[in-house]
This record gives structure tokens, sequence and C-alpha cells, in this order.
């Protein structure tokens, strides 16, 4: 999975289009991410005893292939690609924004 925890992410469908945040968790099995203020679920827990019921707010996992990476250096956003480069001797798979063009590596 090209996306990781930690990086910012915009959403492409669905009722929260258009929104940004930072990814908290990533399910690469079933190729989902939680996204920080996206897709939000509320669920009830009953009260017991003396302690009264309340609402939990939640973000929920989405698919992958809903977000869009965004470069936190220029803000630009689009697909994601690797590319090989030799560091110190050493060869090093990076993660690149491929746009029209031009090829920005992201970390």
């Amino acid at each position: 999975m090209k996306i990781k925890s930690g990086d910012k992410v915009r959403v492409l469908t669905g009722k929260d289009r258009n929104k940004e945040g930072k990814v908290l968790q990533v399910f690469p099995v079933l190729e989902r991410v939680v996204v920080e203020g996206v897709n939000i679920l509320t669920k009830h827990m009953k009260g017991r005893g003396e302690h009264a019921g309340q609402k939990i707010q939640f973000p929920s996992p989405i698919h992958v292939s809903n977000v869009q990476l965004i470069s936190e250096k220029t803000g630009a956003h689009g697909r994601i690609g690797y590319k090989m480069i030799d560091a110190e001797g050493a060869k090093k798979k990076i993660r690149i924004l491929r746009k029209k063009g031009a090829v920005e590596d992201i970390e």
C-alpha cells in the first residue's frame, strides 16, 4: 500500500469529499485507512446503573482508493509511484508524487 500513517490526504468521494486530514491508521490487508476528521460515526452507549448514557464519535476506515496523497512540501496532490535511487552506495526505494511533466520526492 502506498499510503502510510502520518501522510496528509484528500478525500475524493463520499459525504466527506474534498476534506483533508492526516492518516491515523492503515489496514493494508483490508486496503483501508482511518483519516482524522473524516467519516465520523456516532455510537450510542447505554447507561449502566447511576451512569448516564453517552454518544461517542470516532473516525471510521475508508477505502484507500478514495483518498489522494498531498505533498507536504508543495501542497500538490496526485498519484504515488516508487523510484530507486543510489544513496551512499546502496539502493534505496523512495515514494514519489507523479505529476504531468514532473516527478517530486515525497519523503
